[in-house]
């Protein structure tokens, strides 16, 4: 009775041999999964950081590069084929006067040019002028990943509008381009600056000349409808008397001219009359 127990027993420590070591087996696969995971991950880390490097070096040297000395050749012959008038155009741009940071102005103006490129530099289609004006319109677009933005369109801050020629406004579009190829060979992260302080001082300096203009007195509408009236009267008044008094002048003058015609006769006649009453008899 006891041998069977004893077998028994032994029946029943094999499935549990097999339960533990089975246990132990999927804890080493776990373990296995764990470090073959945080390797991959790892990796795929490593691999990230490399392509981000990758892409800002990428980055840097395209913005480095991005202006050529063709787009300044294509500026300077759009310059020399404009017609020489005084003809003026209207078109917004940075007051250089409130905002004296290079950085900052070509930064501002950076947006500012691309309206300009888009909507005032037309020329007829297919013509040399017209290509010139689409490649510096490519330009500009490719441009964009050089700058970033600190204010919001609507903004007009350090902007006022300009009234020149075709001829000084592209000098001006291309000194903007020239000056921001050679900062940008400088420092190709150089637009990435702040520059919202500088655009601020803009504002606060235009709210102080708008308010010591709106100091000035100011006639009052409802004065202002009331005196349009009164003048208008004066002047219809001066008016009939100065009609009037030239209708009487017209009509005297006749009078006095016949008078003035029948005179010298009867002057003669008396003045006969007098020599022969002084001559002697």
């Amino acid at each position: 009775m006891m041998v069977h127990n004893h077998s028994y027993l032994q029946v029943q420590e094999i499935p549990r041999r097999k339960h533990i070591e089975c246990v132990h087996a999927s804890r080493q696969n776990i373990h296995k999964h764990k470090t073959k995971t945080t390797w991959l991950g790892s990796r795929l880390l490593l691999v990230c950081l490399l392509m981000s490097r990758s892409i800002a070096k990428e980055v840097s040297e395209h913005c480095s590069h991005m202006i050529g000395n063709g787009h300044l050749k294509v500026l300077q012959q759009l310059i020399d084929s404009q017609m020489e008038t005084s003809c003026q155009i209207a078109f917004e741009f940075v007051d250089q006067e409130q905002l004296d940071d290079p950085v900052c102005y070509l930064k501002k103006a950076f947006f500012l040019v691309q309206d300009i490129i888009d909507e005032t530099m037309r020329f007829k289609d297919n013509t040399p002028n017209a290509n010139a004006t689409e490649r510096l319109q490519e330009l500009s677009n490719n441009l964009n990943s050089c700058f970033t933005k600190d204010y919001e369109e609507q903004n007009k801050a350090c902007v006022r509008t300009f009234h020149e020629t075709p001829l000084q406004l592209l000098e001006k579009i291309k000194n903007f381009f020239n000056e921001t190829k050679n900062l940008l060979e400088k420092d190709w992260n150089i637009f990435t600056k702040n520059c919202n302080n500088s655009f601020a001082k803009c504002s606060s300096r235009g709210h102080v000349e708008q308010h010591e203009g709106s100091s000035d007195p100011q006639i009052p509408e409802s004065v202002f409808h009331l005196l349009v009236p009164g003048i208008i009267l004066v002047l219809l008044t001066v008016g009939g008397l100065l009609f009037y008094k030239w209708k009487w002048r017209s009509h005297r003058d006749p009078q006095t001219l016949d008078s003035s015609v029948g005179r010298p006769e009867d002057s003669s006649l008396t003045q006969d009359e007098d020599r022969q009453v002084e001559l002697p008899v």
